[in-house]
């Protein structure tokens, strides 16, 4: 069996607003495995948001726990969470906030050159099939194009995990197959432990599992015994 990348037990996010508790996430209890690809699912409010953040040390649950591999992430200082998300998660945004005076393979080298073993711009732009467009401005690139360099630039670092927050969310369907084969690359061939936040229930298909999430919880988790090819998938 795979091993767990991730293992979140009991965890809430509460916020507070004025005089009005907003809780975010209400018990949630997650694996995500090794080389695996999710697909969180629900409408916006559901909390998929909320527990992507706390995965990545974006943002600190209020009580539970989430444990990376033997680190457990909710004792972490800043300077931990820091480095934790420096040297093992990658991630790809609805928006892809490229450098507008970069050329492609110029914002995926930002993150190179801080990374302790990273693949050049080259490879990883070759992986998610950009290779003849690297010395292209964010202008001159499609947002699929651009979406593409967004994961280009996540995975550049060899992270062990990719977290993607709606990244089809802004694009048409063709545009958005592209990017799903670029993420299905990624998983298939650099092994890397992938998930995917998406309203979209037919991007449910290519994954291994999925989460449906609703009020802050987690209301049904459906495995998939054959996983089709993003090319399949029915927007």
């Amino acid at each position: 069996m795979a091993e767990a990348v991730f293992q979140a037990r009991g965890v809430t996010k509460v916020y507070h607003t004025g005089e009005v508790d907003v809780h975010a996430l209400r018990g949630i209890d997650l694996d995500l495995f090794e080389g695996e690809m999710s697909v969180l699912l629900g409408p916006s409010g559901s909390g998929k948001s909320t527990l992507l953040n706390i995965l990545g040390g974006l943002d600190r649950a209020t009580a539970g726990s989430v444990r990376f591999r033997d680190h457990e992430l909710t004792q972490m200082a800043e300077r931990g969470l820091t480095l934790f998300r420096r040297d093992h998660v990658g991630f790809v945004f609805q928006f892809y906030n490229l450098i507008p005076s970069l050329t492609a393979r110029e914002n995926v080298a930002l993150v190179t050159e801080i990374s302790a073993d990273p693949m050049t711009p080259e490879q990883a732009l070759g992986i998610v099939g950009l290779a003849e467009r690297m010395d292209h401005f964010p202008a001159q690139l499609s947002g699929g194009e651009q979406q593409r360099v967004a994961i280009a630039r996540a995975i550049a670092k060899q992270p062990e995990v990719l977290l993607c927050d709606e990244p089809t969310g802004a694009l048409d369907s063709k545009t958005g197959v592209r990017v799903l084969e670029a993420l299905d690359t990624v998983n298939k061939e650099l092994g890397t432990t992938t998930a995917i936040i998406t309203h979209n229930a037919g991007i449910r298909a290519i994954a291994h599992r999925v989460f449906t999430f609703g009020d802050g919880r987690i209301v049904e988790v459906v495995v998939n015994k054959t996983r089709i090819e993003p090319s399949q998938v029915t927007w």
